[in-house]
């Protein structure tokens, strides 16, 4: 019970966020077009891959936690699981195209890709379609191998979730599952790279503004530093959750008698970063900016009044 109230909490923490998040591009896009950049869509496209994660993630442990049974049918385990791993990987995806386009931005004029900035905006879409593509395909290897529980208990290697569970692995059949879990390691290795390249500009940067013009201008921080923290704490979360994450899908592969309390453990760090993520790029979403400035002009405003009547 306590499991679960914890699940449906963060469940609703992260769909607000997101939705949030998501709806204030939307009003962007329709009503304040001259706000809009490039990089708008991917943030867009990162948001609604952070819904459907956490949707197919978080429902059925949800629903195990509250003491809900044959929730899911082999069908069923195999559509979950098949629609889960697939946004989990184009959450891997897109945060590295975030990263990388970022990166590519910041660039001096004089770097090795700087010829590559006037074409950036038009490659994003590609690359998030090519990036769809990809993990559509990369799934339907292992998808074959999970089936529904019966009523025993999986004992040995495999893949063990709230209703569905992997086939009976042979030493010789745990490959595609590793390579499945492992796919996406060169794009984190990317990630790793271009946010490396950020920090090392910043800092370059900051310290040549410093020499240039001393302590009072260096800490005032441009519009385009600050995307640049928030990409750089983004990625940084989503590296460590996603090396916990399998750190603890391997821990659960190999552990003969399955812990439905490890279970539980890994669903609630897989589920951390599609629910943190909105709430970082909220530090530069300017309608929602707009949205508390003018939220604390009208409070200050009441406040104001009260004391003077």
């Amino acid at each position: 019970m306590t499991l679960g109230i914890f699940l449906t909490s963060e469940f609703c923490i992260a769909v607000i966020g997101n939705s949030l998040l998501f709806l204030s591009y939307v009003y962007i896009f329709l009503a304040q077009r001259y706000l809009l950049k490039p990089i708008d869509s991917i943030f867009m496209h990162l948001t609604m891959v952070n819904i459907l994660t956490v949707a197919f993630l978080l429902i059925p442990y949800i629903a195990s936690s509250f003491g809900v049974r044959r929730f899911l049918n082999d069908a069923g385990c195999k559509a979950v699981l098949y629609i889960y791993r697939v946004t989990r990987g184009l959450s891997i995806c897109t945060t590295s195209i975030l990263s990388t386009f970022q990166a590519i931005t910041i660039s001096p004029s004089n770097a090795k890709w700087a010829w590559v900035k006037p074409k950036l905006s038009t490659w994003i879409l590609p690359s998030l379609f090519f990036s769809w593509v990809i993990n559509t395909l990369i799934y339907v290897r292992a998808i074959h191998l999970v089936i529904a529980k019966n009523n025993a208990s999986l004992v040995g290697q495999g893949y063990d979730h709230a209703f569905c569970q992997t086939r009976e692995f042979r030493d010789e059949d745990s490959w595609p599952f590793f390579i499945v879990i492992f796919a996406h390691d060169l794009l984190v290795v990317l990630m790793m790279s271009t946010s490396l390249y950020m920090v090392n500009l910043l800092f370059r940067h900051r310290r040549r503004t410093w020499h240039v013009h001393g302590q009072s201008l260096s800490s005032q921080t441009s519009p385009e530093t600050k995307a640049t923290h928030s990409i750089l704490f983004l990625a940084s979360f989503f590296l460590f959750f996603y090396w916990l994450d399998n750190f603890i899908t391997l821990c659960e592969f190999y552990t003969p008698n399955k812990s439905p309390k490890l279970e539980g453990i890994n669903a609630i760090f897989s589920s951390c970063y599609p629910t943190i993520c909105p709430f970082l790029l909220m530090r530069n979403n300017k309608v929602i900016l707009q949205l508390t400035s003018s939220r604390s002009v009208l409070r200050s405003t009441c406040i104001q009044n009260t004391f003077s009547s």
